[in-house]
C-alpha cells in the first residue's frame, strides 16, 4: 500500500510520521530556522532511514501518495515581526487609527505599514478615479512599500474594490517588472467588520512572501523527485490543500492544530467527554480543549492579540517548555518566556548554551538519561547542566543543588498548571492528554496540581502533532454573509459558494462529484454560533430575519490512521530494563525501575515511581500513579494514591 507522510515543522524539532497500512514510522530532526527547506529534506531522509533501515529518499517519495505538512514559518514571521513593507489604501478620509485601538495593534501596524497609508474615493468618475489610484499607488511605492492592501468600508466595498482592482491591473499589468502584488480585502474574507477584515488582509500579505518562497522551494524539491501528488499544506482549520490553493494566514498556528486534530480523534475513539491537551515543546506549552468531540475554537481567531476574520483553535500558550530559560529574580524563580531553542539549546546540549532550563534540571534529577536521550543520537553533558543551574539558580537564591532543582521543577509545574486550570471545570470528568517531546515528563505533576486523575500519554507523543495531521482531508471552507434570506437570494449564495468549491477542487485535481459537501447556516456572535441545516432555514422564521452566515465545506477524503478497537486485554507486570536514581519531590533519591516503551506490550501495567523511556521522549510515572498500556499501545495513567496495589 502507498505511504502517507505527515510532517510538523516546530521551533526546535521537525517531526515526521509515515503511515503504511496500520504501521506508523516516526523520526525527528533539529529544525534549521535559517533555512526551513534544509530540515524539511533532512526529516524526509530520517524518515526513510527509520522505514527502510537506510537512507533512501528517492524510494520513499516514489512510494508516497500524499505529503501533508505544517510549518512554523508564518508564526515565526509574526513573532519576529519580519516581513515585507506593506502599503495600505483606505477610503479617502478614513483614519487608520481604527486599526490601532490596543497597544499590540499599534505595534504591529507600525511594523507592517508605518506611514504608508493612502486614501482613494471610489465614488469618483472613472478618469478621476484612475488618476487618484495611480497617485496613491505611486506614493506608497516611493515610500518603500513592496506589497499593497486595499480595504474599503461600507456596504458597497466589494464593488468599489473591484473598480480599483481593474485600474491597478490595467496600469500595473502583471507581466511587467513594475507590477506590484495587491490584495483586495473582500477577496480574502466576506466580513462586514472592517477592522477584522482589514487586519486579516494585512496579516495575510505580511506572511505571503516568506511562505510562498519556502513552500514553493519545498514543492520544487518534491517535484524533482517526481512525487505522485502535489505537496499538501496543513491549515489552522484542520484542512489540507496544495500550496497554490493555500492562503498564508491559514498556515499560522497550524502545528498546534495538528495536535488538536489528533486529540479529537483520540477523544472520539475512547469516548472521552472532556479531553484537555498539553503539548510541551521547546519554547511553549500549548493547551487546548476537546469537548464532546469538538475542538474548542474562537469564532474570530486572534494572532498576536489581533482579531481576524477566521476561526482558530482556542489555545492557551504558556511560555514554558523544555528550552525555556530559568532565572532567579527577587528571590524567586522566573520561567521563560524566552527560550534557548534548538540552537544553542539547553546547557546540557553542549552547543554553547549557558542558561539553566528544565531539560538541564531533569537530567540532573535523574529523569533524563545522558546516553539514551533522543534515541542515543545526542549525548547530554551533566557537568555543563550542573554549572548552569548552580550559577544561574542555586547561587543567586542561596540554595544547594538539589534544592535548586526541586524549586525549578515546582516553578515549572506551577506555571503550566496555571494555564491548564483556565480550562478545567470538573477535574473528575477531565482527562489530560500529554504530548510533545517534553509533555510526558511533567504530566503527572501537572495533573496533580489541577486535580486531574487520568492522564493519557499517546504512543506517538513525541510526534503527536505530525500524527494528528494524518486525520486531515483535502478540503476548503467558505463563508458568506446572508444578506438576503428569501429563496432566490439563498439559492444565489449557495450557487456562488458551490462554484468556488468547484473551481478550488478542480485545481486540486478532483471533480466536485468526487467530494463531500457540507452546508449550513450559522447564527451568533464571537462567543459562538448556532448551526442550522440549510434545509431548515425556510422553516425557521426565528432565524430568517436575523444576521447569519452561509457556510460550505467541501471535502475530498484521503486515507486516515485507524485505531484498534477496545478489547478484553490481559494484564502482566513487565520487566524493567534497568534502574535509575531519581530525585523525588520529597528530597529523597530513590532507585526506580526504567521500562522501555517499545518492549511494553498491550496489557503491561505497573505503578510509580517509575520511568517509561521511549526513543524520543521520557514519561515519568510519579508516586501514587498506576499505568497501563492499551490495545493501541497508548499509555493510561491514573492517580490512585493510597489505594491497594
Amino acid at each position: 500500500m502507498s505511504l502517507l507522510i505527515n510532517i510538523d515543522n516546530g521551533g526546535t524539532f521537525t517531526d515526521i510520521c509515515i503511515l503504511r497500512e496500520s504501521e506508523v514510522v516516526r523520526a525527528k530532526t533539529l529544525t534549521t530556522p535559517f533555512d526551513l527547506t534544509k530540515c524539511f529534506i533532512e526529516v524526509l531522509k530520517s524518515g526513510s532511514t527509520a522505514l527502510y533501515g537506510n537512507e533512501d529518499i528517492a524510494r520513499l517519495l516514489k512510494e508516497t501518495d500524499y505529503i501533508r505538512y505544517s510549518t512554523t514559518a508564518g508564526t515565526n514571521a509574526i513573532v519576529q515581526k519580519k516581513g515585507p513593507r506593506l502599503g495600505l489604501i483606505l477610503r479617502e478620509g478614513a483614519d487608520p487609527a481604527f486599526l490601532a485601538e490596543r497597544q499590540t495593534e499599534r505595534d504591529m501596524l507600525e511594523v507592517m505599514v508605518g506611514e504608508r497609508v493612502a486614501g482613494v474615493d471610489p465614488a469618483q468618475e472613472e478618469p478621476v478615479l484612475e488618476r487618484s489610484v495611480v497617485r496613491a499607488v505611486n506614493r506608497l511605492l516611493s515610500q518603500g512599500a513592496n506589497r499593497l492592501v486595499v480595504s474599503m468600508d461600507g456596504p458597497t466595498r466589494d464593488v468599489e474594490e473591484r473598480r480599483i482592482k481593474r485600474i491597478v491591473l490595467e496600469k500595473y499589468p502583471r507581466h511587467l517588472l513594475g507590477a506590484v502584488p495587491v490584495l483586495f480585502s473582500h477577496e480574502l474574507a466576506d466580513d462586514e467588520d472592517d477592522r477584522t477584515r482589514t487586519w486579516s488582509a494585512l496579516i495575510n500579505s505580511f506572511l505571503h512572501p516568506v511562505m510562498e518562497r519556502f513552500l514553493y522551494n519545498a514543492e520544487n524539491f518534491l517535484r524533482n523527485h517526481r512525487i505522485k501528488n502535489p505537496l499538501l499544506i496543513f491549515h489552522n482549520d484542520g484542512n489540507s490543500a496544495r500550496v497554490a490553493k493555500t492562503t498564508a494566514i491559514k498556515t499560522y498556528g497550524s502545528g498546534p492544530r495538528g495536535g488538536m486534530e489528533g486529540a479529537r480523534a483520540l477523544a472520539r475513539h475512547y469516548r472521552l467527554p472532556v479531553l484537555l491537551t498539553m503539548d510541551i515543546g521547546g519554547t511553549t506549552t500549548d493547551i487546548g480543549l476537546v469537548r464532546d468531540g469538538g475542538v474548542k475554537e474562537m469564532v474570530r481567531g486572534e494572532i498576536e492579540g489581533i482579531r481576524t476574520s477566521f476561526p482558530l483553535s482556542d489555545l492557551i500558550s504558556v511560555g514554558a517548555g523544555g528550552s525555556s530559560v530559568f532565572r532567579a529574580e527577587g528571590g524567586r524563580i522566573r520561567v521563560g518566556p524566552d527560550s534557548v531553542g534548538a540552537a544553542p539549546g539547553p546547557a546540557c546540549f553542549a552547543r554553547g548554551g549557558q542558561e539553566a532550563t528544565i531539560t538541564d534540571a531533569y537530567l540532573l534529577m535523574g529523569i533524563l538519561d545522558a546516553h539514551s536521550y533522543f534515541g542515543g543520537n545526542m549525548v547530554l553533558d551533566n557537568s555543563r547542566a550542573r554549572r548552569a543551574v548552580e550559577e544561574k539558580i542555586a547561587a543567586p537564591l542561596g540554595l544547594g543543588l538539589e534544592e535548586a532543582l526541586l524549586a525549578m521543577e515546582r516553578a515549572y509545574i506551577a506555571k503550566i498548571a496555571e494555564g491548564l486550570s483556565q480550562y478545567v471545570e470538573n477535574p473528575a470528568e477531565t482527562t489530560l492528554l500529554a504530548f510533545g517531546g517534553a509533555g510526558p515528563m511533567s504530566a503527572c505533576g501537572v495533573a496533580e496540581a489541577v486535580g486531574i486523575r487520568t492522564v493519557i500519554v499517546p504512543r506517538l507523543a513525541a510526534v503527536f502533532s505530525a500524527f494528528g495531521i494524518s486525520f486531515s482531508d483535502i478540503a476548503h471552507e467558505y463563508e458568506t454573509v446572508l444578506r438576503s434570506r428569501d429563496a432566490a437570494g439563498l439559492e444565489e449564495k449557495v450557487s456562488e459558494l458551490r462554484e468556488r468549491a468547484r473551481r478550488d477542487m478542480f485545481a486540486e485535481g478532483f471533480d466536485l462529484d468526487e467530494c463531500r459537501l457540507e452546508m449550513d447556516a450559522r447564527y451568533g456572535g464571537d462567543d459562538g454560533y448556532e448551526v442550522v441545516p440549510l434545509e431548515e432555514i425556510a422553516s425557521r422564521p426565528d432565524r430568517r430575519d436575523k444576521p447569519g452566515r452561509l457556510h460550505l465545506k467541501v471535502v475530498k477524503p484521503i486515507r486516515h490512521f485507524t485505531f484498534q478497537p477496545s478489547g478484553d486485554l490481559g494484564e502482566y507486570k513487565p520487566e524493567a530494563s534497568r534502574h535509575q536514581s531519581i530525585l523525588q519531590p520529597s528530597g529523597q533519591v530513590l532507585e526506580v525501575p526504567v521500562y522501555r516503551f517499545e518492549d511494553l506490550e498491550p496489557g503491561a501495567s505497573g505503578h510509580g515511581p517509575a520511568l517509561i523511556e521511549d526513543k524520543l521522549f521520557t514519561c515519568r510515572v510519579a508516586e501514587g500513579w498506576n499505568f497501563r498500556v492499551n490495545e493501541n499501545r497508548d499509555l493510561f495513567m491514573r492517580y490512585e494514591r493510597g489505594s491497594q496495589r
